[in-house]
């Protein structure tokens, strides 16, 4: 069933994110405002080694005070592609420089509320190039083996949706041995 979008109008906005609201009419004939996050959207980078291991960050998300590893990722910018911003959000947040990506997945976490986009890629291999020159994304950043995934994520250790996808969709492709 097909909702009907009257209109919108923005109600705020800054370079980071934008709150609309929608006059919807719900195929069951009620209309009503909805509120719609529209946000520019995610590069996720999925970067494997030729040891099975998987390129991740240890940081702290304020808005849950939680900490959690999560995939390099970061929004993508006016003049760059998806893959682009993955290769970039990966050597400004590790250190590491990648020579390529592969689509890996897409998704829409969360397509209720928000319009945001979720580009995921996956990277086989990587060269040191120095320190991150982002300061502020991680505590720790380390080689993960691709066998601990699965219990980090029922430990709760990966929670952002973005690694999830990612991660996720990495897991299937080793198990069944296509290789994005």
């Amino acid at each position: 069933m097909r909702w009907t979008v009257h209109g919108e109008r923005q109600i705020y906005s800054n370079p980071w994110v934008n709150l609309w609201l929608a006059d919807v009419q719900q195929p069951d004939g009620r209309r009503w405002e909805h509120h719609v996050v529209k946000m520019r959207h995610l590069a996720v980078a999925a970067v494997v080694d030729e040891q099975k291991r998987v390129l991740m960050l240890w940081r702290h998300r304020f808005i849950t005070d939680t900490w959690g590893w999560e995939l390099p990722m970061g929004l993508i910018e006016a003049d760059e592609t998806p893959e682009q911003a993955a290769a970039r959000e990966v050597e400004e947040e590790t250190g590491w420089r990648v020579d390529g990506m592969k689509p890996l997945v897409y998704a829409q976490p969360a397509n209720g509320i928000t319009d945001s986009e979720h580009y995921v890629f996956r990277a086989e291999g990587a060269a040191y190039a120095g320190p991150p020159t982002e300061l502020n994304e991680t505590d720790r950043i380390e080689w993960v083996p691709i066998s601990e995934i699965r219990g980090m994520i029922d430990r709760r250790e990966i929670v952002s949706s973005g690694s999830l996808v990612g991660l996720l969709y990495l897991l299937l492709d080793e198990a069944t041995g296509v290789i994005g």
